[in-house]
């Protein structure tokens, strides 16, 4: 079933672009990663809002996700002092490595400490050459955060992601293909050793998009499984593209969480598009009250709305 969450005996997974989510600017410098005037009241009210957003989820839901992937952070910093604030309070964890990404922004995982542990984590960096060849040239995009967590005795094996934009007609997309053919490499030795999968993030693609297609293929009988095609094809969006509403945003798990073998079984997937944090301007209605529009600053949660996966 896919649609409205209950909370009752559910556990709940989300991955929310946060929209820069960027260290304050002091001095003289008043532009980064395209954010005009930048500073620290602007970048507190960002960290109070986005830790807002969950709130709202908690209300809604009934508790907290118990694993929470980020987008566009920008250092250990802002996650930090996020998980200070309420909802989070101090119980959550974050894994977060530093990348190479031109614009300093990175991927993270919180989790809840009380009940998830984590047994491995690292980077997987992406290097692409261009024509010079000089190694100091590379092109470089955010690395895919790779987690292996133990949640109710369970091994779960997570992918957080943020793959490179559309942008300039999508000369990324070969980027993407690249990437996401590694990690579907990946994916195939342990869906093999019979683990669970989650693969999470900004895809920066629709679920019927070829390369969102090609991972959740099956080379060998088990595979990936992707609620949230039949949300896009209902129209259900987590961000917009001028008058083109996008699902770039999901959440894609192994076929053992539908069987219920994970010790986790899929109940139901959602577009977290409550009207609090959503635009109210008639133009805009419906969708994320963002940020910033351009250069101009409005002050709102994200120019994404977070989803969620929930199980029982």
């Amino acid at each position: 079933m896919l649609g409205e969450i209950t909370s009752e005996n559910s556990e709940t997974v989300s991955f929310y672009n946060v929209e820069n989510l960027l260290l304050p600017v002091t001095g003289k410098e008043r532009i980064r990663g395209g954010l005009k005037n930048w500073n620290l009241s602007r970048y507190s009210n960002k960290l109070h809002k986005i830790a807002h957003v969950f709130e709202i989820i908690k209300e809604n839901k009934g508790s907290l996700p118990f694993i929470i992937g980020l987008g566009e952070i920008q250092g250990a910093k802002p996650l930090n002092e996020l998980l200070a604030l309420p909802p989070f309070n101090g119980d959550y964890g974050v894994v977060h490595y530093e990348s190479m990404d031109e614009r300093g922004v990175d991927v993270a995982m919180l989790y809840d400490k009380r009940r998830v542990e984590v047994l491995v984590s690292e980077p997987i960096s992406f290097f692409f050459e261009i024509a010079d060849n000089d190694p100091e040239n590379y092109d470089t995009t955010r690395d895919v955060l790779f987690c292996k967590v133990k949640f109710k005795s369970k091994i779960i094996n997570v992918f957080v992601l943020h793959l490179p934009s559309k942008r300039d007609l999508d000369i990324n997309k070969p980027k993407r293909s690249y990437i996401l053919k590694e990690i579907k490499e990946r994916i195939n030795i342990l869906l093999k050793s019979e683990e669970s999968v989650i693969v999470m993030g900004d895809f920066n693609e629709n679920p019927d998009d070829e390369n969102l297609t090609a991972l959740v293929s099956s080379d060998f009988g088990r595979k990936l499984f992707n609620p949230f095609l039949e949300l896009f094809r209902n129209k259900n969006y987590s961000t917009y593209h001028h008058r083109f509403g996008l699902l770039f945003d999901q959440i894609i798990m192994s076929d053992d969480f539908i069987t219920g073998k994970s010790g986790l079984q899929f109940r139901s997937a959602e577009v977290f598009n409550d009207l609090k944090i959503s635009n109210w301007d008639r133009k805009f209605r419906g969708r994320p009250f963002r940020t910033y529009a351009g250069t101009r600053y409005l002050g709102g949660y994200s120019d994404h709305f977070p989803v969620l996966v929930q199980f029982k």
